[in-house]
């Protein structure tokens, strides 16, 4: 069954009126499909995409949906009928990404959204996961420079163009990629303008976008529009990592909030169209009288957003969208895509594969009121055990941010558990780093967990170590002193504890600047090495009680 909606029910439609010049002149069609946050999901995602039931719009159900090869498969689909198409995306295309992908570096990624005929991107805020020279690499090719080339072939980048209109590199004021690319169609040229968000310095490691200034997104794309106008270009798309949270389904967009909302109200007028991206929802949207849509994540949809262009204007005069499910029960698989795919997994399958031993139920990521989640607590207590003794560190506390755990860790048979499991539970491959800070220090470092009150960064605590904070209080004193032990004992301000990080907050990622301020750090193996080595170590492994983080008010 194929879970789409027909473009006359739920597509959002805007059309404007033809000038009189163009009464004669029939307007150019153009199809723009377009995805986000792919984020290396070679393979169908477990969960699929949850929507509304068709048959009951008061309940919801699952559909199977997305990888590679379903997907490349719908977007040839999309494009047939069609004389004038492109596809898109707005970002986060690869980081984060599942064992198969980044095992080598998403290399496998950019090769089969190349392979399917993306032509542009935006960047998102993980292409800089490890850093901006990374990103280059893919872009334009060749080996890693620590792995070296591991794939079944020489990788050389992306056929498609990443755009970064609003990364700006300190020294020379100019982007670290092109801000915009335009492409003609019937001889009309259609601006496609691509930059990630304004907040990417918060949440990536400092160290890899050091000299890189991340610019206001609306400021951004209006200083830009006097130069395309000049070059004869009135059609503007926008596709920024950025995005908003509606209240209805895939294809609807009531009463959405969010950063995207303010953002294209800001948008010069010319700007027509904003494919959007981040926040991992699917909407088609007329905010302020544009069309702003978002598919999801994980390739799970695909946008197809139909334009009638003006040949008298070359302006944008007609505008509609309808995001279709990538649906794996009625999409055939693409023989290219299980090509690729079967290539790279023959070289990661016995990686992959390793037993890492067994937990008794799912380990869940999703906190509870605290901001203590089971899965988070036994990763904490994994890079404590790895950097306990004195040569490895000499830690007493292991400290964990919520964004490195990105998916549960689910038995298969008899609670089994493999190394590909708890790789995609730390996919960032950061490196534990070991560190003295005093008693103060590490309360300081606690209380920047609210430095974005909208958006709270718990972070996860091992064993032994706990803490109480207080809702009801202001930024900076919510952790309340006293109630800070380590193993029973209160916490000393003037004391020193030694205390493991991964290398992402040692730097101050997430804005934890404080850990910053720890002195005689030692380098240590890489997070998921030690998550694999402690389940090894201790299998099987359940659910701790949740007694670390305490919170009242």
């Amino acid at each position: 069954m194929r879970y789409s909606v027909p473009l006359s029910a739920l597509a959002l439609t805007l059309t404007f009126a033809l000038p009189a010049s163009a009464q004669t002149a029939a307007p150019v069609e153009l199809r723009v499909l377009a995805i986000n946050d792919f984020h290396g999901n070679l393979r169908p995602p477990p969960g699929g995409i949850r929507i509304d039931d068709p048959e009951d719009r008061t309940r919801k159900v699952m559909v199977a949906a997305g990888g590679a090869e379903y997907l490349a498969t719908l977007v040839k689909q999309l494009r047939e009928g069609h004389r004038n198409t492109i596809f898109v995306a707005a970002g986060d295309l690869i980081g984060a990404s599942p064992f198969l992908s980044a095992m080598f570096h998403d290399e496998p990624s950019i090769e089969s959204l190349s392979m399917m005929g993306l032509a542009i991107s935006s960047v998102g805020n993980h292409e800089f996961d490890e850093g901006k020279t990374e990103l280059l690499r893919m872009q334009n090719g060749g080996c890693h420079p620590v792995d070296g080339c591991q794939g079944p072939h020489p990788f050389t980048g992306a056929k498609f163009r990443y755009l970064a209109a609003s990364t700006i590199e300190t020294s020379t004021g100019k982007s670290v990629l092109p801000p915009y690319e335009i492409r003609e169609f019937d001889g009309i040229p259609i601006a496609f303008i691509g930059l990630t968000l304004k907040e990417t310095a918060g949440i990536v490691s400092p160290a890899g976008i050091a000299g890189l200034e991340f610019r206001d997104e609306a400021e951004t794309v209006n200083a830009l529009v006097p130069q395309l106008k000049a070059r004869g270009v009135e059609a503007i798309v926008v596709l920024i990592h950025q995005g908003g949270e509606p209240a209805g389904d895939y294809n609807e967009c009531p009463a959405i909030t969010g950063p995207i909302v303010e953002i294209v109200k800001r948008f010069d007028r010319a700007v027509d169209v904003v494919v959007s991206g981040h926040t991992h929802q699917a909407y088609v949207c007329d905010i302020d009288g544009r069309l702003v849509t978002s598919g999801d994540k994980y390739g799970t949809l695909v946008t197809a957003i139909d334009l009638k262009l003006d040949p008298a204007t070359r302006d944008i005069v007609g505008t509609k969208a309808e995001n279709v499910i990538v649906a794996n029960a009625s999409l055939a698989r693409d023989p290219e895509q299980t090509a690729l795919i079967d290539a790279y997994d023959r070289l990661s399958a016995p990686i992959a594969n390793r037993p890492a031993g067994s937990v008794t139920q799912t380990l869940s990521r999703v906190p509870n009121d605290a901001g203590e989640s089971a899965l988070g607590g036994i990763i904490a207590d994994a890079q404590l055990a790895a950097t306990r003794d004195t040569k490895d560190g000499g830690a007493v506390i292991a400290l964990t941010n919520p964004g490195g755990v990105r998916t549960d860790i689910a038995p298969k048979e008899n609670g089994a558990i493999t190394f590909g499991d708890v790789f995609a539970s730390q996919p960032f491959r950061n490196r534990l780093v070991t560190m003295t800070l005093t008693g103060s220090q590490l309360k300081d470092l606690l209380e920047q967990q609210w430095l974005d009150p909208k958006r709270p960064r718990i972070l996860q605590v091992s064993n032994g170590f706990s803490y109480t904070w207080d809702a009801s209080k202001p930024f900076g004193q919510r952790v309340i002193s006293e109630k800070m032990t380590l193993n029973g004992r209160p916490i000393e301000p003037g004391s020193d504890y030694r205390v493991t990080l991964n290398d992402y907050l040692a730097v101050g990622g997430d804005g934890f600047t404080v850990a910053k301020q720890g002195t005689a750090p030692r380098y240590g193996g890489y997070d998921a090495d030690a998550l694999f080595a402690f389940f090894r170590a201790n299998g099987p492994i359940g659910p701790l009680p949740p007694n670390r983080i305490l919170r009242v008010n």
